[in-house]
C-alpha cells in the first residue's frame, strides 16, 4: 500500500527548468474549464482551474510533508507493508529537503518511491546512494535517453552525466521503472534501443513509452500548443506497434500509454476476442442512451457494447484522443442528430454540467446528461504493475459502473 507525501513544486520552476517536451511548457493563464466537481450553479473549481496546470504550491516546508504522512497513517487501520510515495508538482529530484525527508522516513520503518523524476536535481550522483540507504527502494525514472547529450538538450539537464550514473545506481540496487516520452526522429529508432540495452544491462524493471502530445487533440487543452513546432506527434496506432515491437525485443517490462500493454492486453483488454468469456459479468442493460468518448476509446467502447447486446446504446467519438480531457469545445463538434435523450459523458472530462446541457440541447431535444465512471480500463502507467486478471477485474467493476449509469439516466419509461 502506498501512502502521498506532496512535496508540490511548481513545473518549469521546481524542476531546474522545462523540458523541450513538457506538456506544461507554454502554459496561458486560461478560463476556467468546468467539471463535474463544480458547484451545480459555477464553472470552475479548484481541479479545473488552478489545478490543472499545477502552478499554485511551491515547494513545501518538509515538517509539512512529514505531518501530512503522520496524519495519513494515523488513519491506516493495517500499518504494516506501507510505503510512501515522494510526489509533487516540481521534479521530486529537484526538492531542496529530498535527503532530510527520506531520512525521517525511514526513522519512521518506512520505505519510499521517488515518484516521476528525471533526476535533473541530482548534480552528483552519490546522492543516489544516499537515498538508498534512506530506505529509497523505488524510482520512476524519467529517462528520455541514455545518450548525455541527447538528455543535455531535451531534458534540460544540465549534469546529465552525474543523473544518468544515478539512474545506473538505481537500476542496479532497487526497482527502477524508467519512462520515456516519444518524439520520432529525436529519441526513437536505434536511440530508443540504446537506451532499452542499457536500462536492460543495468538491471531496471522495465520502461514505460509515452506518447507526445503537441496539439489540442493529442490532449493539450491548456492552450499552450503546439508545444515543438514541425514537429508531428505519432499517429497512436503506429506508437501502439513500437510498443509492441519493443516488447518483443526485450526481456524486462515494457508498456505504453495512452494505448498498449502487451502483457496485459491493455487498455480495454475485455475487448479482445479471447476474454469474451468475462462478459458474461457485465450487467444488463436495461436503458437508452448514447455514450460520449474520445476517438482512441470509441472503438473498443463500441465493440464490448455490441457483444454484450446493447442495441439500445451506441457510443460517439470526438476528435479528442483522450476521454479526461474533453472539453466543450469537443462536445460541439458533434452531430446531435446521432445523439440519443440520455447521454453519457466520462466522469473525468471537463466539462460542466450547464455547458453539456447546453451544448447537447442546442438542437431543441432537451436531452438528460450524466457521467459515467471517471475511468473504464488503466493505460499503461498503471498497469505496470498489474497482472492481467488485475486489469479485466478493474474492467468488469467499471464497466458495470457505466452500465448503471446508463440505466439510471437512460431509464425507459413504458
Amino acid at each position: 500500500m502506498q501512502i502521498v507525501a506532496d512535496v508540490g513544486g511548481i513545473p518549469g520552476k521546481d524542476c531546474n527548468g522545462f523540458c523541450k517536451y513538457c506538456y506544461f511548457r507554454k502554459v496561458k493563464e486560461i478560463e476556467p474549464l468546468g467539471c463535474s466537481n463544480c458547484l451545480p450553479n459555477k464553472i470552475g473549481c479548484e481541479r479545473c482551474s488552478k489545478g490543472i496546470s499545477e502552478n499554485v504550491s511551491k515547494f513545501r516546508n518538509p515538517f509539512e510533508v512529514l505531518t501530512d504522512v503522520q496524519n495519513t497513517l494515523m488513519m491506516q487501520p493495517v500499518k504494516d507493508d506501507i510505503k510512501v510515495n515522494i510526489s509533487g508538482g516540481g521534479d521530486v529530484s529537484c526538492y531542496p529537503y529530498l535527503e532530510n525527508l527520506t531520512a525521517s522516513l525511514k526513522q519512521y520503518g518506512l520505505n519510499s518511491h521517488l515518484g516521476y523524476t528525471s533526476g535533473k536535481g541530482i548534480t552528483n550522483s552519490e546522492i543516489a546512494t544516499n537515498l538508498i540507504n534512506n530506505n529509497v527502494d523505488e524510482v520512476t525514472f524519467t529517462i528520455f535517453s541514455s545518450n548525455p547529450d541527447i538528455r543535455r538538450e531535451w531534458v534540460n539537464d544540465k549534469h546529465s552525466e552525474e543523473s544518468l550514473k544515478a539512474c545506473q545506481t538505481f537500476a542496479e540496487n532497487i526497482d527502477l521503472t524508467a519512462a520515456s516520452v516519444i518524439i520520432p526522429g529525436v529519441n526513437d529508432g536505434e536511440i530508443l534501443r540504446d537506451t532499452c540495452d542499457a536500462l536492460e544491462k543495468w538491471g531496471a524493471k522495465g520502461i514505460i513509452l509515452m506518447r507526445f502530445a503537441n496539439t489540442f487533440n493529442e490532449g493539450l487543452i491548456l492552450k499552450n500548443g503546439p508545444i515543438l513546432k514541425d514537429f508531428e506527434s505519432q499517429p497512436i496506432e503506429e506508437f501502439g506497434e513500437l510498443v509492441k515491437q519493443i516488447n518483443k525485443e526485450y526481456n524486462f517490462r515494457v508498456s505504453g500509454t495512452p494505448i498498449c500493454d502487451p502483457e496485459t492486453d491493455g487498455p480495454f483488454a475485455i475487448a479482445k476476442d479471447k476474454n469474451e468469456i468475462f462478459l458474461q459479468f457485465i450487467k444488463k442493460v436495461t436503458g437508452e442512451a448514447t455514450i460520449i468518448t474520445s476517438k482512441t476509446a470509441e472503438p473498443y467502447i463500441s465493440k464490448i457494447f455490441e457483444k454484450i447486446g446493447a442495441e439500445d446504446v451506441n457510443v460517439v467519438a470526438v476528435p479528442k484522443e483522450i476521454a479526461c480531457l474533453i472539453t466543450k469545445e469537443d462536445l460541439e463538434t458533434l452531430d446531435l442528430s446521432e445523439i440519443k435523450e440520455s447521454v453519457i459523458l466520462p466522469g473525468r472530462a471537463f466539462v460542466h454540467q450547464l455547458d453539456a446541457e447546453r451544448i447537447l440541447s442546442a438542437d431543441g431535444v432537451e436531452r438528460v446528461v450524466g457521467r459515467g465512471p471517471d475511468t473504464l480500463s488503466v493505460d499503461g502507467e498503471l498497469s505496470f504493475d498489474m497482472t492481467d486478471e488485475n486489469v479485466i477485474e478493474r474492467e468488469l467493476e467499471q464497466f458495470n459502473d457505466l452500465v448503471d449509469a446508463i440505466n439510471f439516466f437512460g431509464m425507459k419509461i413504458n
